[in-house]
């Protein structure tokens, strides 16, 4: 039976937990006394909690995240009063900062701040080695450091083939970001520090012959170092098979034409960037010191969506200090006329640890005080108003961000010109007709959009429905698409792709 069992809660099943993987390939020679258990936040936590404790460890560690930490905190709080011998570690960025106050720290031994890799190594091994005075002069909080990168074990191998078949891969070339963001928490994460790079790309060509398709690069400035990057892409390029897809996060403002080149010879829908723009506000940029060169941005998502097959995957913020609704907005008409296929309308966070706090006295900062800690309201955004904008963000990634109604979307923008005012007067008559925003079935958001391009938009009956049907048959296993106030219409025959599914369905009009 292990002695160490290390653990945490996906949010989906889909997603692995990279940073578990690194403690346990770099534990040594305990390697072999301990095990990796993912569990997903739906689960039982009192499954949970039976399925660690049939391992019957002496030491447990879980990794703590903003999607997890109430899920997580039950199950401690259950750990903790049936074995309080065992030994629970915590680590991830939930508990990294901010640590006084968290009553799930209260429920843990020891906290590890920081990047853990190697010091879960050597605290466990003075937890396992019988040394008492050693034990007791554990603090409860220990800070990592950052460890040296040449020193880590790459834990690529620990990705099963199942994980290969059914799974996101996470790996990392670098660590770090050169910025300054006050509400990113890599912004804490400095210098940036590279792998080997001949080191990793042996890696991913192990995970290559075991068949791997899907890797999603977590670096933060994916495009910073200019010759890593096209080793990586041409890596990529050179073993190209289709079913392929890759994630990167990159710099918007830096693409020279090296990478120009190599970019436009991936095939469409295959690769995806995301652009983290936030706002295009000046003075809010200012605000949260983020620096970036808004002209050479437009040029890059230019060129990306007019010259590549590249999937753009760009985020905006709303309620970030010193921005209002109006602004936001036209921000986003402002990208929208750059026409990436996904825009992230994410709502401000108040991450522990971030100094974004700095600005909460002066622009009436107001977040909720549970994960994930979303802003309520601030001195330009009324609660009311931030309520509104949530669900907008919400209702874009149903409508437009998902792919499903591609084509419909041509049909609901109105003569205004700004797209921000028409989406917004589309998810307030949603929000009017559903009543919510989340559960909503395929086939019932389609009634809705149909009913509102017919009622409100002055859509005739015939070409709404002609146009929902398009955008319902490109979806391969999709039953026949009744919609009330309409004549049946069978399904038509979908048209394939090798992209990711839901990259897939932005091609229809590529």
């Amino acid at each position: 039976m292990p002695e160490i069992v290390l653990a945490t809660l996906n949010a989906k099943y889909i997603h692995s937990s990279f940073g578990l993987r690194y403690l346990l390939a770099n534990l040594g020679e305990l390697k072999e006394r301990a095990c990796l258990m993912e569990f997903q936040i739906n689960q039982s936590p009192v499954e949970i909690l039976e399925a660690v404790l049939a391992q019957e460890p002496r030491i447990v560690g879980f990794g703590v995240y903003i999607w997890n930490v109430a899920e997580t905190t039950e199950v401690l709080g259950m750990l903790r009063r049936l074995r309080p011998k065992i030994r629970i570690i915590l680590g991830g960025p939930e508990v990294s900062y901010e640590q006084e106050g968290q009553s799930i720290v209260a429920l843990a031994d020891h906290v590890i701040t920081g990047e853990a890799d190697l010091k879960f190594a050597e605290v466990c091994g003075v937890l396992l080695g019988g040394d008492e005075p050693a034990i007791a002069a554990l603090p409860k909080v220990i800070p990592a450091g950052l460890p040296t990168l040449e020193r880590l074990a790459l834990p690529y191998d620990l990705y099963s083939d199942a994980d290969l078949a059914h799974r996101i891969l996470y790996v990392e070339a670098s660590r770090g970001c050169p910025f300054t963001c006050e509400f990113c928490l890599s912004s804490l994460d400095v210098p940036v520090r590279a792998f080997a790079l001949e080191a990793f790309l042996n890696a991913m060509q192990e995970l290559l012959d075991r068949g791997a398709l899907t890797f999603k690069f977590v670096d933060r400035t994916f495009n910073l170092h200019l010759p890593t990057s096209l080793a990586i892409l041409r890596f990529f390029l050179d073993r190209w098979r289709e079913g392929m897809f890759l994630h990167f996060e990159m710099v918007p403002d830096r693409l020279p034409e090296q990478l120009r080149e190599v970019i436009r010879e991936f095939p469409a829908g295959a690769v995806q960037f995301e652009v983290g723009i936030q706002t295009f506000d000046e003075a809010t940029s200012k605000n949260i010191s983020r620096r970036q060169n808004l002209v050479r941005l437009e040029d890059n998502l230019r060129f990306l969506r007019e010259q590549t097959g590249i999937h753009v995957h760009a985020d905006l913020i709303v309620g970030l200090p010193g921005e209002d609704v109006a602004s936001f907005g036209r921000g986003f008409d402002r990208l929208m006329a750059m026409g990436p296929q996904e825009i992230q309308v994410g709502i401000l966070k108040r991450l522990r640890g971030t100094p974004i706090v700095r600005h909460d006295e002066e622009y009436h900062m107001k977040y909720s005080p549970v994960p994930p800690y979303e802003i309520l309201e601030n001195r330009e955004i009324t609660f009311t108003e931030m309520q509104r904008m949530r669900r907008f963000a919400r209702y874009w990634d149903l409508v437009a961000n998902s792919g499903n109604f591609t084509c419909t979307l041509a049909l609901l923008w109105n003569e205004s010109g700004s797209p921000f005012d028409s989406f917004l007067a589309i998810a307030d008559h949603l929000h009017a007709k559903l009543r919510r925003t989340h559960q909503i079935a395929l086939p019932v958001l389609a009634q809705a959009l149909f009913d509102y391009l017919t009622s409100e938009r002055g859509v005739s009956t015939d070409e709404a429905a002609k146009t929902l049907m398009e955008d319902w048959n490109r979806v391969p296993g999709r039953e026949s698409l009744r919609l009330n106030g309409t004549t049946r219409m069978d399904r038509e025959g979908p048209k394939r792709s090798t992209a990711g599914s839901r990259q897939a369905r932005h091609l229809t009009n590529e």
